[in-house]
């Protein structure tokens, strides 16, 4: 049974940093992309960055605009976690995140919609102050 565990979140002020991390079991997806999804109250889930191996040396790793120069994501597939490193948070960036997998590479692109992701989180609530 696959299972993506969530950790990290919290309560911080705005300016803050937290690093949110998201563990595997049940199989391994060092081929396959892991991202992170956020959803607000009264909001969609929306993409919040994703990484995937390239098939060659490296990965390649995609964010939505709203976090790019704030958030990091990046993954240890010996411990088959998936990070999300969040830095100079806003209180727009309050949300529930949600971490996703794939399954297989339906496309050359990192998938940017939840129907690209086969399993997910429970989920962990992070809630910036101003």
């Amino acid at each position: 049974q696959v299972q993506l565990v969530e950790s990290g979140g919290g309560l911080v002020q705005a300016g803050d940093s937290l690093r949110l991390s998201c563990a595997a079991s049940g199989r391994t997806f060092s081929s396959y992309a892991m991202g992170w999804f956020r959803q607000a109250p009264g909001k969609e889930r929306e993409f919040v960055a994703a990484i995937r191996w390239t098939g060659s040396i490296t990965y390649v790793a995609d964010y939505a605009d709203s976090v790019k120069g704030r958030f990091t994501i990046s993954r240890d597939n010996a411990k088959n976690t998936v990070y999300l490193q969040m830095n100079s948070l806003k209180p727009e960036d309050t949300a529930v995140y949600y971490c996703a997998a794939e399954s297989g590479r339906r496309s050359i692109m990192i998938p940017r919609t939840k129907g690209g992701y086969d399993y997910w989180g429970q989920g962990t609530q992070v809630t910036v102050s101003s």
